[in-house]
């Protein structure tokens, strides 16, 4: 269950990258079933060539927004439906996939990773490792809340909320669109970086469904904690990636086989998305929020619009 709560953590950075995307621009981007796989294959790739582990996984980062940005120029300039742009990205990134690594799978055994310093001292698998990595997920949600505080992330909430609103007050929304698809495949580019490097090996077929993983998270953490305002929202994703692999976790546990995963995910989707409905339910709901509602220092509360 720690393994299954560490990988929940991992896959949160990835799941934050959907949240921008889904969220905040209210953008239905696909290319995170390429890019996953990009950042692993270009972290794995550099690590076995002798490249620094740290430097190889903000490559991957930047390759991973590389992709967001082809996909937002497919889109904005392009004018090509956003669905398809994404699916346009995945595609074409399977091939470019493979071209970097050379072949279907990347060792990582015997290889020094980001990793290496807590499997030396068999921290892996600890309590020890679980907060070293939430201390990492709270670094990136404090990274993009403040961002979404700025002028910027301002304007890119805004466009997500009313495109055509934020248009008349001279915003490029087109601009916004990128940096989002940038940023968010940015996170998802450097989360398969790390899954990598935590498994040992890097998989041309790593990326298949973690769209579906990412938008589990969001919606499962956002049915539960809400999304009234901006940092409850992101923290709500962490938090819904690690429930969803506990779920799967005991899913296995209780018989299913590793082939059944797809459709766990898929149940629980499904699931996430009816529950909210039930009255029951929003009364669990409402009462965990009451307690995590607060007020900003200046003593009003935060806002946010219908896609954050």
């Amino acid at each position: 269950m720690i393994t299954a709560v560490e990988l929940g953590l991992i896959y949160a950075i990835m799941a934050l990258g959907v949240y921008l995307t889904f969220r905040i621009l209210d953008f239905p981007d696909l290319t995170v079933d390429g890019s996953f796989t990009t950042g692993a294959a270009v972290a794995s790739i550099s690590i076995v060539n002798g490249i620094n582990p740290f430097i190889a996984t903000i490559f991957a980062f930047f390759i991973g927004a590389l992709a967001g940005v082809i996909t937002g120029l497919l889109h904005t300039k392009g004018k090509i439906d956003g669905l398809l742009a994404g699916i346009l990205t995945m595609i074409a990134l399977y091939s470019i996939n493979l071209r970097i690594m050379g072949k279907a799978n990347t060792p990582l055994l015997g290889e020094k990773t980001v990793l290496s310093f807590m499997r030396e001292n068999q921290l892996l698998g600890t309590w020890t490792s679980v907060g070293l990595m939430f201390a990492g997920c709270l670094v990136a949600v404090a990274i993009i809340v403040w961002f979404l505080r700025t002028d910027v992330g301002l304007a890119m909430r805004a466009t997500g909320d009313n495109e055509e609103m934020i248009r008349s007050f001279g915003v490029s929304t087109d601009n916004q669109k990128i940096l989002g698809l940038a940023l968010s495949n940015g996170l998802v580019g450097f989360a398969g970086a790390i899954i990598a490097q935590f498994q040992g090996f890097a998989d041309i077929g790593m990326g298949i469904g973690v769209i579906l993983i990412g938008l589990a998270s969001v919606i499962v953490g956002q049915a539960i904690f809400g999304q009234k305002f901006i940092w409850i929202a992101a923290l709500a994703v962490v938090f819904g990636s690690v429930v969803y692999r506990l779920v799967i976790q005991l899913a296995l546990n209780a018989g299913l086989e590793v082939n059944d995963m797809k459709l766990i995910s898929a149940v629980l989707v499904v699931v996430a998305l009816i529950l909210p409905q039930w009255k029951g339910f929003g009364k669990f709901a409402n009462r965990i929020r009451i307690r995590g509602k607060a007020v900003q220092p200046n003593g009003v509360k935060e806002e946010v619009g219908t896609n954050a």
